[in-house]
């Protein structure tokens, strides 16, 4: 059996997709927690809010280095920013946007974007119609200019809300323009270089999980 080779010294170790999306979770409980005052959080507080053992909080807030005490738990705010500098969220992100319509304008509308670091840069449209409109006090630029934009900005967060048949030529476009990553909510696989992540979100998959859950209890 091959042997993982070990990190290089300096370089954290890779985390688990499953453990970044508790890395999430944890998070946004730690932020609520800190709201209501509390100094310090224990492993067993928040495996009961996430529904897992306190041993698995444990092991993956051993990731960050030593920062809680046996007895005493973690300091809230130290493992808040110790989480938000593992996700590289300790810093603003500026974000492009691509396809203009109503989802694209409800995620514009969520404060909760500014609140976790991420800007939004610019916004495009291939409809010559909505090019000079503005949405959420940003003009609406034309395709041709994403990549003067982009690099204008520095922005390296692209989010790409257009219709299945146009997705891969907008990914393609972000990718030319130096964008190295991308959130998709368009139904369709995107073939991206291996150096550009990719996270996709198909809300009508989420649903379709949702009813099969749903149709499994009822039985």
């Amino acid at each position: 059996m091959t042997k993982p080779r070990p990190e290089p010294a300096g370089r954290e170790a890779r985390l688990s997709r499953a453990s970044a999306g508790r890395f999430s979770l944890y998070l946004r409980h730690l932020e609520r927690f800190e709201q209501e005052g509390l100094t310090t959080v224990s492993s067993s507080q928040l495996g009961e809010a996430l529904g897992i053992t306190h041993a698995q909080v444990r092991k993956d807030l051993a990731n960050l280095g030593h920062l809680g005490q046996p007895g005493i738990g973690y300091p809230t705010h130290e493992l808040i920013w110790a989480l938000r500098r593992r996700f590289g969220i300790d810093r603003e992100w500026a974000v492009v946007v691509v396809g203009v319509g109503n989802l694209a304008r409800a995620l514009l509308r969520y404060r909760g974007f500014r609140d976790q670091g991420f800007r939004f840069a610019a916004l495009f449209d291939a409809d010559t119609r909505k090019v000079g409109q503005r949405a959420e006090g940003l003009e609406i630029m034309a395709m041709e200019r994403l990549g003067e934009i982009v690099r204008s900005t520095g922005a390296n967060l692209g989010l790409v809300t257009v219709p299945a048949e146009a997705a891969q030529t907008v990914a393609d476009a972000l990718v030319a323009a130096g964008v190295r990553g991308i959130l998709n909510f368009a139904p369709i696989v995107l073939r991206l270089p291996a150096e550009v992540s990719l996270v996709n979100v198909d809300l009508a998959i989420q649903l379709e999980q949702l009813a099969f859950l749903v149709h499994l209890a009822g039985k």
